[in-house]
């Protein structure tokens, strides 16, 4: 296994604007399986609008971990983390 592999946690605003959570070691190729309404049952129901927010983490198990975390948060909660300054982010 790559020591130097990244794993990243994003949320995705959906054109109904509801908020997808999820996990992945490569944003972009995961972004586009979800736009093409392959990547998950949410969001081939819940078409992608925007990917809003994602965060690198240095292990699966860590991206795992915030993802569950943060989909147990609130609308308003989840809001406050996708409105963090751009420097604790990645995408913008």
């Amino acid at each position: 296994m790559d020591k130097n592999k990244k794993f990243y946690v994003y949320i995705i605003l959906t054109v109904n604007n509801k908020l997808y959570c999820g996990y992945t070691d490569d944003v972009e190729r995961r972004y586009k399986l979800h736009k093409e309404g392959k990547g998950a049952k949410f969001t081939k129901a819940n078409k992608p609008f925007k990917l809003v927010y994602t965060k690198e983490f240095n292990s699966k198990q860590e991206a795992q971990k915030e993802e569950y975390r943060i989909k147990h948060l609130t609308r308003k909660q989840k809001e406050e983390i996708i409105n963090m300054p751009c420097d604790d982010i990645i995408i913008c």
